[in-house]
């Protein structure tokens, strides 16, 4: 009996347990590698809950790697339930994964590096992800992202397809390979590189249907049940099969005919075992191959000298996102949050997914009511009804959806898309699977730290203060140094303190190739992450990487790996003579001694070498900053604002533990060498005095000055754009040139008398530097520079000339009473009623402001205004 299904169908998965329940067969044989044959009973255990998947790989090469998944509606996860409830043997037929693997790396080995598929591949498109015989695109020269190989048992979503849907339609053009009428004609092979079908696709289009799912769910899954004889759809769609094979051959994959040789052999053993009591559940596309009678030695003949590879297999847990198409991953269904209600629903799938819509909507506070749900039933109905289907469908449902419930809106009909059409359901294995010992030790920390893994992608707020909190961020950076990309840094909302972290997890089914990968550097995750960083360093290109490798040790608290990683920085920086790479280095240097504060960790021996660095960078960093071209003092211009705050970092740190003093003044003198040098750019010198002027260290008369001379007529205008860019670029540039009137003054009067020939040459820096400021502060510098300089006289007569520049020198005492009442609520010195001191404990009457015990007169007022700046 041979049951051909479509993978991941619902409505093959409904019919194979039909036909089963009919048949009662001795023993079941399943697409897929037989070395799982162990690993079925462990469907049976309750912990087990699919989406899951078969990981088959090789064992001293655990990035070579395959999997078979298998989602609740499956038709082989059904046949395996069904076997196991019925005390039913059920064995793997597909071919063995020790071949597959090897396979797949023999013919990458003789791959051109461009190309992404092996050379025997019969055409330019590469092999279908879908393909178990087939190792993902690029193998071990692809990113660490796509080096897993995502496998679909049998192939693709078409029934048994070879390869994904909507690779390639079957030609209908006259004189086309692969007609009856051309190219061999009924019963002969086409030529495989002129050709690679989607079955499904090819009838869809016979049928006259332009969408294959559209047509797979009017012809499959809306007429379930329909037929009083469970084996009339294996028929059917056995026949069409045939017919497509006779067309196409093996539809442009050879290498299904060597799956094909080794599925009869091991058809033929059951057989001789079981009699005809034997009941094979495969992809549709297989079934006439099989039903074919071919000689013994024949299939033989196609399996003699394959390569063979030693592999390790278990259950991994998978997830509805990686069904889908849409994910990158080609299972052949777009929509497998849709297929799983399906299967599930018993009965009206319609109103029940329109509540499951409606529920969602409302949990993401969107008005939906009752009457929405009833409303949008009814117009999928009426669109099936209009449309000539027999039920609604994805589409129709979808459409009533954006109509009534997201009144026409694509965005709210997006997250049901994500949510639900797609799904975010991650399965789960038992612990009984087999595992590689590191495995073992992350899931033995995730149940201790209760940090469970999710397919939804969530935000989690850690505080390094709590040990709890503590201990995840730990592991999260341990896998992160281990290439497990579990969980990624964000920036944390709300508070800027180290004790804080946020991390952005997302759970995804390839980690599991990971975790294999990264058990080679040891069997828990401190070792492997320890080994790993040591490794690291020593094979570390940079400086730079050498340092933020540090940084990392710390985070990840590989007290253990701190000292082998310390010493390599410690020889990197004394053969450094590069001031640019020393000044990248630093930063994240000095970084990394800001975490023994909250994590307890010994940064002693991280400060001497900061501090060092930081000589080292002081002492070349004038040198260095001459005659360098634009591009080359841009990049200058970053190394000396990433120097600037680390010098902070590292005077603060250097005060807190006893280090050296006066760090931040040698750091200043360094600052007033490169502004005061004509052979340093001027971006560069620019620069140079606005961290002096931000830091208390220039007057501001003195940067006044300075700006003068530089945009006197005798300099160049690039020069002078170059130093404007300096010195008032980034953000906050823009407030130093409001609240200074004669700063932008002088601006403002060197731009209007740059010549019209060089003004061209110079827009482009100035338009890069004032780009940068908020709108508001542009407007505001507009209407400055529109009103033009303020008269003398009145500046005299209001008292400004006195002080700081468009600012009076003393409080508007009559603005600020205006706030008082406000701020004395908000707190809490008096009661917003009474005006009395809400705690009677204080002794002090909120009216007078006068202390009952001493008489003395304490004036809020005076304290408020002290406290308001």
């Amino acid at each position: 009996m041979l049951l051909g299904v479509r993978h991941h169908g619902p409505g093959s998965a409904r019919a194979v347990r039909s036909a089963l329940e009919a048949a009662a067969p001795r023993v079941v044989l399943i697409e897929g590698p037989p070395e799982a044959d162990e690993l079925l009973p462990l469907a049976a255990e309750k912990d087990m809950r699919p989406p899951v998947a078969l990981l088959a790989h090789v064992v001293d090469e655990p990035g070579r790697s395959a999997f078979w998944p298998l989602a609740e509606f499956s038709p082989e996860w059904v046949a395996i339930q069904w076997a196991l409830e019925h005390g039913v043997e059920a064995r793997f037929i597909d071919l063995p994964a020790s071949h597959t693997l090897a396979w797949g790396r023999d013919e990458e080995n003789e791959t051109d590096p461009d190309r992404d598929g092996p050379v025997s591949a019969p055409s330019d498109t590469p092999p279908p992800a879908g393909n178990p015989g087939t190792p993902g695109p690029g193998g071990d020269r692809a990113p660490e992202a796509d080096r897993v190989t995502a496998v679909d048992p049998g192939a693709s979503g078409a029934p048994g397809a070879p390869d994904a849907p909507g690779t390639a339609r079957a030609p209908d053009s006259p004189g086309d390979p692969g007609r009856p009428d051309t190219a061999g004609g009924p019963g002969r092979s086409v030529d495989a590189s002129a050709v690679r079908i989607d079955p499904l696709a090819v009838l869809a289009e016979t049928a006259g249907y332009d969408d294959p799912e559209r047509w797979w769910e009017d012809v499959v899954e809306h007429r379930a049940g329909a037929a009083d004889d469970p084996f009339t759809p294996f028929t059917v769609l056995e026949e069409a099969m045939g017919s497509l094979r006779e067309v196409y051959g093996v539809g442009g994959h050879d290498r299904d005919l060597v799956r094909e040789a080794y599925m009869r052999l091991q058809l033929r053993s059951a057989q001789r075992e079981f009699g005809d009591d034997v009941a094979v559940v495969c992809g549709a596309w297989h079934v006439p191959a099989l039903r074919r009678r071919a000689a013994v030695g024949a299939d033989r003949a196609l399996l003699k000298g394959l390569p063979k590879a030693k592999v390790q297999l278990t259950w991994v847990p998978w997830t509805h996102r990686r069904l889908s198409r849409a994910s990158g991953y080609g299972a052949g269904i777009d929509s497998p949050g849709w297929y799983g209600h399906l299967f599930s629903a018993p009965d009206r799938p319609v109103e029940r997914w329109m509540t499951k819509v409606a529920r969602l909507l409302r949990d993401e506070d969107r008005g939906v009511s009752s009457a929405h749900v009833i409303e949008a039933v009814r117009l999928a109905g009426t669109l099936a009804a209009m449309r000539g289907r027999p039920l609604p469908g994805l589409t129709e449902t979808t459409d009533a959806v954006r109509a009534v419930m997201c009144e026409g809106s694509d965005v709210p009909l997006d997250l049901v898309r994500d949510r639900l059409v797609v799904g975010e359901v991650l399965g789960e294995v038992p612990e009984s699977a087999p595992a590689v010992p590191l495995q073992r030790d992350l899931t033995r920390s995730q149940r201790r730290l209760r940090l469970k893994p999710e397919a939804l992608e969530r935000e989690m707020e850690l505080d390094l203060r709590k040990e709890t909190d503590a201990g995840r961020s730990t592991l999260l950076h341990r896998l992160r140094l281990l290439g497990i990309a579990w969980g990624e840094p964000a920036a944390s909302r709300g508070s800027t303190g180290t004790f804080r972290e946020t991390w952005r997890l997302r759970w995804e089914p390839e980690l599991s190739v990971r975790v294999a990968e990264a058990g080679v550097w040891g069997t828990t995750v401190v070792s492997a992450a320890t080994a790993k960083a040591e490794a690291d360093a020593v094979g570390a290109p940079s400086l730079a990487d050498v340092t933020a490798l540090a940084e990392r040790c710390l985070l990840a608290e590989l007290t253990d790996a701190l000292p082998v990683v310390m010493r390599v920085l410690a020889d990197r920086a004394a053969l450094d003579t590069d001031v640019g790479h020393l000044a990248q280095a630093l930063p994240a240097l000095v970084r990394s001694l800001r975490y023994g504060d909250v994590r307890g960790t010994d940064t002693h021996a991280l400060s001497e070498v900061a501090a060092g660095l930081a000589e080292r960078v002081f002492v070349g960093l004038p040198p260095a900053c001459a005659s360098l071209d634009s591009d080359a003092a841009e990049e200058m211009r970053g190394h000396l604002d990433a120097v600037h705050g680390a010098v902070g970092l590292l005077g603060e740190a250097a005060s807190g533990t006893g280090g050296p003093s006066g760090i931040r003044g040698r750091w200043h003198s360094v600052l007033r060498v490169l502004a005061a040098r004509d052979t340093v750019p001027g971006v560069v010198r620019g620069r140079a005095v606005r961290l002096l002027l931000d830091e208390g260290e220039l007057a501001q008369e003195e940067a006044a000055r300075l700006m003068g001379l530089v945009l006197s007529p005798g300099t160049e205008p690039a020069d002078g754009a170059a130093w404007i860019e300096g010195f008032v670029g980034g953000g906050s540039g823009g407030m130093l040139l409001v609240h200074d009137e004669r700063l932008l003054g002088l601006v403002d009067t060197w731009l209007t008398g740059v010549p019209a020939d060089a003004f061209t040459d110079v827009l482009p820096l100035l338009r890069r530097t004032f780009s940068a400021y908020e709108t508001g502060v542009r407007r505001t510098l507009g209407e400055l520079v529109r009103r033009g300089p303020a008269p003398r006289a009145r500046a005299e007569a209001t008292g400004a000339g006195s002080g700081i520049p468009g600012f009076a020198p003393d409080l508007d005492t009559g603005r600020a009473d205006a706030v008082l009442p406000l701020l004395s609520l908000l707190l809490g010195l008096a009661d917003p009623d009474t005006g009395a001191d809400p705690d009677p404990d204080t002794g002090t009457d909120g009216d007078t402001g006068t202390d009952k015990d001493t008489g003395t007169g304490t004036d809020i007022d005076i304290d408020l205004v002290r406290v308001a700046p």
